[in-house]
């Protein structure tokens, strides 16, 4: 009897734990079943979602805003300070023609000895010359040649000699501020020509080249400077008295 009560008291010593682990047990491994059975399989895909239906968009048409009330006092507004009027086609300006190369000087003489004599001293200047025999040549020259700077004549020429040259000249209105330097061997002449508007120089044969030639220049460099300012040349140098 008494060993029958230490088996009872060792049974009840273990068997109780072991009574109470097993449902513990069993109650974890049915939470962890139902735990799996709502976990998603790794082929599992959601399925497709319905299409929402969308009502059509219409074009809306703009709205337009009504004017700005414009004071009549009022000055620009900020709108027109970025609105530019179109900007007008102006026509080319023209460059000014300048003639191109050395100056010209026009030589007009019935002896050929002082119109060779001339074309050297020009030409040894850096001038261009043209020479003629009479006037009228001289006027078919300055027609056909309007660059030139300078006019030398003669006073006695045959067919139109140099009171009438001068006198057309200054006549056109093509060469009417062209400088004319005369040339003579007869004192009447000197004394005749000094009464002829338009001459800037007088000098009688056999004549001073150094002179000659500083008065040349001078012409020449005055007219461009006249020309330049839209003067005349007679505004700024008097003719010869």
């Amino acid at each position: 009897m008494e060993m029958f009560h230490e088996l009872q008291e060792l049974l009840g010593a273990y068997l109780m734990p072991v009574l109470i682990a097993i449902p513990l047990a069993i109650i974890v491994l049915i939470a962890a079943f139902k735990r799996d059975d709502y976990r998603p399989t790794r082929d599992y895909s959601p399925p497709p979602r319905p299409p929402v239906p969308h009502a059509p968009r219409t074009a809306q048409p703009p709205v337009a805003l009504p004017p700005l009330p414009i004071s009549p006092q009022a000055g620009p507004s900020m709108a027109s300070a970025f609105v530019t009027a179109p900007t007008p086609m102006l026509p080319p300006v023209a460059a000014p023609t300048v003639p191109e190369g050395p100056p010209s000087v026009l030589v007009a003489d019935d002896s050929a000895v002082v119109r060779t004599k001339l074309k050297r001293l020009l030409e040894g200047a850096g001038f261009t010359v043209v020479q003629v025999n009479d006037g009228n040549e001289a006027l078919a020259e300055l027609d056909a040649k309007p660059e030139i700077a300078v006019l030398i004549t003669d006073l006695e020429m045959p067919n139109k000699d140099g009171f009438e040259l001068i006198a057309d000249v200054h006549g056109s209105l093509a060469t009417e501020d062209l400088p004319v330097i005369a040339i003579t061997g007869h004192d009447e002449l000197h004394g005749r020509v000094g009464q002829i508007e338009g001459v800037y120089g007088i000098f009688k044969k056999p004549w001073n080249d150094r002179e000659l030639l500083k008065r040349v220049e001078s012409l020449v460099h005055l007219r461009s400077a006249a020309s330049r300012r839209g003067r005349r040349l007679s505004d700024i140098r008097p003719p010869v008295a």
